[in-house]
């Protein structure tokens, strides 16, 4: 698992995104600065090992998706949609695991 910090024109150029093999499980909202999306990053790694933090949800599609909140409350990051229950907590069983660690790689 890596984390990629991503850099794109605009008012909030910064976000990043979790990906595992080359798939993206977590994405970010924009952020206007780069330690704020920094600050993001640190906020996935320490929440998402904590259980209270995920809340799971369901999309109009039928598709499962999850989002990691602060202990504020707001969300520091959203999944990709998965299309079974069984394939989403897998993948939050791999964050929990492997997204502390995740080194940072800027793209741009």
């Amino acid at each position: 698992m890596e984390v990629i910090l991503r850099k794109r024109q605009g008012d909030s150029p910064y976000s990043f995104v979790f990906k595992d093999n080359g798939k993206v499980l977590i994405k970010s909202e924009t952020y206007k600065s780069k330690s704020s999306a920094l600050k993001g990053i640190e906020s996935v790694k320490k929440n998402c090992q904590i259980d209270s933090r995920y809340e799971i949800k369901k999309a109009k599609n039928g598709k499962f998706y999850f989002n990691i909140k602060a202990a504020n409350g707001q969300i520091v990051g959203t999944s990709t949609f998965f299309n079974t229950e069984e394939e989403m907590k897998a993948a939050i069983e791999k964050i929990k695991k492997e997204a502390p660690s995740a080194p940072i790689r800027e793209e741009s």
